[in-house]
């Protein structure tokens, strides 16, 4: 039987194995699966009792194919064993060593085939993109819901980066910074108070947060319907410079509540995407597509700002964008456990068509405005 052999692109290449990677966690990973891996191929003798009788002209190499579950293509001639394929960042690389005929393998005699080829300058750039805003294997690393659950989050940090523009050249115009005759350390006191109220209000809010835990979908949007709230405040300062201190103190403490909040539930969130061990990829994966969405917002509300555009029409279309997106960014995330407002879903439908919602669909039925401080009245069910 001719030596079976595997077609290789013109750049594919052998290399030593300390040579096909640049992470030396990943090489000290592949050397220690390949001693593992070398080390059961040639120690054992039960292993080769367990293999089919070899018929009359069939090669060593077929049998070491069905020793080892392997097809044909996975060898490069008749003397080379496949040990293990790799795979890192979407690079490639089969692990093979020498056969010395008798169903082992020759000692250090491990080598790496690239199966790589050359990416045009287009994919290198979306791979590079990907590389920041995407967590490592997706989409098979986290659930569906994740998609339009960033998108929505993106969108929303777009509308509030470019909120953010106009509320802070407002607050600073009313403080009096433009004012030639404003004193400076009136100024910065004022500023001070401001911050100081916010931080009090976030400290005194934190004492609610086992609600986090249960009921974060309400929770994540009534924080960003007070985060606006408190840029709305902000704004109307333009009007009454004279009440800056106040208004900004309580534009201040709520919008620190809405922060507590967001930061609260963001956890529970990013993990129910997460399926496996990987929240902390996915967490800072989200938080880098917030970050950029919440710049080309700011980039982009810099540019309308220096045409003085009213201000309450762009707080009124830039506050719908902002809440839109956030009801439908909390919408979409499908959690695995039950609340007060999931449970009542599922037994409802249970008692109406006798069968229990799946779990997409519970969460898609979950009503977002039963707030947790609104639950005093009873649940009436099957009605």
């Amino acid at each position: 039987m001719a030596p079976i052999k595997v077609k290789q692109s013109p750049s594919t290449t052998a290399q030593t194995l300390t040579g096909t990677t640049s992470s030396q966690d990943a090489r000290l990973l592949v050397r220690e699966t390949l001693r593992i891996s070398a080390n059961l191929a040639s120690s054992s003798s039960n292993a080769v009792a367990s293999v089919p009788p070899v018929s009359q002209g069939e090669s060593v190499s077929l049998v070491d194919a069905r020793r080892f579950g392997l097809v044909e293509e996975d060898f490069v001639d008749s003397s080379l064993r496949l040990i293990c394929c790799e795979e890192i960042d979407g690079l490639r690389w089969k692990y093979v060593a020498e056969n010395d005929g008798f169903g082992r393998l020759k000692k250090n005699s491990i080598r790496s085939v690239s199966l790589n080829t050359r990416q045009v300058p287009v994919e290198e750039l979306m791979s590079f993109i990907r590389s920041y805003v995407v967590p490592e294997g997706f989409p098979d690393s986290v659930t569906p819901s994740y998609v339009p659950y960033m998108t929505w989050r993106a969108l929303k940090h777009f509308f509030g980066g470019a909120m953010g523009v106009f509320t802070t050249k407002t607050l600073l115009s009313s403080v009096g910074v433009s004012k030639s005759k404003a004193i400076p350390g009136a100024i910065a006191i004022n500023w001070i108070l401001k911050d100081g109220a916010g931080r009090v209000g976030k400290m005194l809010f934190s004492r609610q947060g086992k609600k986090f835990d249960y009921d974060l979908k309400q929770l994540r949007f009534a924080g960003d319907l007070l985060m606006e709230l408190g840029a709305g405040v902000e704004l109307a300062t333009a009007a009454v410079p004279h009440l800056f201190l106040p208004l900004a103190c309580a534009a201040n403490v709520a919008k620190n509540v809405a922060a507590v909040t967001s930061t609260s539930t963001r956890t529970p969130i990013y993990k129910a995407f997460a399926k496996g061990e990987n929240i902390g990829d996915v967490t800072a994966k989200g938080e880098c597509v917030g970050n950029v969405a919440d710049l080309l917002g700011t980039g982009l509300s810099i540019l309308i700002s220096k045409r003085n555009p009213s201000l309450v029409t762009t707080f009124a279309l830039l506050s719908c964008g902002y809440v839109m997106s956030s009801y439908r960014e909390v919408k979409s995330v499908v959690l695995h456990t039950l609340n007060q407002a999931r449970f009542s879903v599922a037994v409802d439908s249970f008692l109406k068509t006798g069968q229990v919602p799946t779990l997409h669909e519970g969460n898609k039925r979950e009503d977002i405005f039963s707030f947790p401080w609104l639950k005093d009245k009873p649940i009436v069910l099957g009605v």
